[in-house]
């Protein structure tokens, strides 16, 4: 049950943190700020998270788990790669074109210390991309795919699924995408990527 509260807590500082975030950007967003959106003393803050860098790196991870879990779970399994990638594109699209990666991105290109830029690459790319460069060499193996090299595969799918998806959400030119979009993007770049490395 303890456990259960502090979850919840931490799942409603979160929420004020993306709240502060969007009114005030990252360099005027503080801990006491967050605390005080959240109704929540800042000492509970900092011992749950350390500094502002450690609560934001929380809200880049906790964005990016449910990919992260979907890839580590579907790599246990004896699944073929292609079917990994076609039930994990639309997943990526959302959590990369979402409205709390939007608001992430709108505040690391406004942070001119590079630090939240940093975290976001840290927690979100650099935790995921390993976990598709594994998917992607499990299809070589398979005799699926062929490529020399794993992290340019893994970055010519990444082209082929989002493109300049992301950053058109960020300056506000594209509208969230619906699921049926992200599903046909999806299913759009499996097909081109095995063309082009099959």
């Amino acid at each position: 049950m303890r456990k259960e509260k502090r979850s919840l807590r931490q799942q409603q500082i979160e929420d004020a943190a993306y709240e502060v975030l969007e009114i005030k950007g990252y360099g005027g967003t503080s801990m006491l700020g967050i605390a005080k959106q959240a109704r929540a003393s800042n000492e509970t803050l900092y011992n749950w998270y350390g500094d502002k860098q450690g609560l934001f790196q929380a809200l880049v991870m906790r964005n990016a788990e449910q990919v992260k879990e979907y890839l580590e779970t579907e790599l246990e399994t004896d699944h073929d790669a292609i079917s990994i990638l076609a039930t994990l594109g639309p997943k990526l699209i959302e959590l990369l074109t979402g409205d709390r990666a939007v608001a992430l991105n709108r505040a690391a290109a406004a942070d001119s210390s590079g630090e939240l830029g940093a975290t976001l690459s840290k927690a979100g790319r650099e935790a995921v991309f390993p976990l598709l460069e594994q998917v992607l060499l499990r299809a070589r193996a398979e005799g699926e795919l062929t490529f020399e090299h794993s992290a340019e595969a893994v970055a010519l799918y990444l082209d082929l699924l989002i493109g300049d998806q992301q950053i058109r959400r960020v300056i506000g030119r594209l509208p969230k995408p619906t699921e049926a979009f992200c599903k046909q993007r999806s299913d759009r770049a499996v097909g081109l990527f095995c063309q082009l490395l099959g």
